[in-house]
């Protein structure tokens, strides 16, 4: 049986001293100690039109994933003390990367949820940056 409900998110990322904030509406479905966070995000794209990215979230007690669909296709796993494989492809490039997870912190508190993590980002084997992500999902009151 799974339980599914609106939220509101608020997905935060530091790169560099580079902050990076999205807030979206989204959903998120409830199977047993799994959840499955979706939202819609815009991201700029070819010729400076907006296109449409869906992302779906996993979060288990262990980890999480973050898949993404749309105008950008990519995959990153999250487990701390795990460097674990993903890709990215977009119309302009591709490229396998990799992920090893520093921290990763995970509160509930009912139906709100607070996920931080913090990974340094492999791209060819080589170090490509080191970012902290904090995700925000707060429960929508229903209509």
């Amino acid at each position: 049986m799974s339980d599914k409900y609106s939220v509101s998110v608020i997905l935060e990322s530091v790169q560099g001293g580079e902050r990076n904030v999205v807030h979206a509406a989204g959903e998120v479905i409830a199977r047993g100690n799994q959840l499955y966070l979706r939202y819609e995000e815009t991201q700029p794209g070819p010729k400076d039109e907006a296109v449409s990215v869906r992302t779906t979230v996993k979060i288990t007690d262990s980890g999480l994933k973050l898949i993404r669909h749309g105008g950008v296709q990519s995959e990153q796993s999250f487990e701390p003390g795990q460097r674990l494989p993903g890709f990215y492809r977009s119309p302009y490039t591709q490229f396998n990367l990799s992920t090893d997870t520093r921290k990763l912190d995970v509160k509930r508190a009912g139906r709100s949820l607070e996920v931080s993590w913090e990974y340094d980002l492999y791209v060819y084997g080589e170090l490509s940056g080191q970012f902290a992500i904090s995700l925000h999902i707060q429960e929508e009151p229903q209509s």
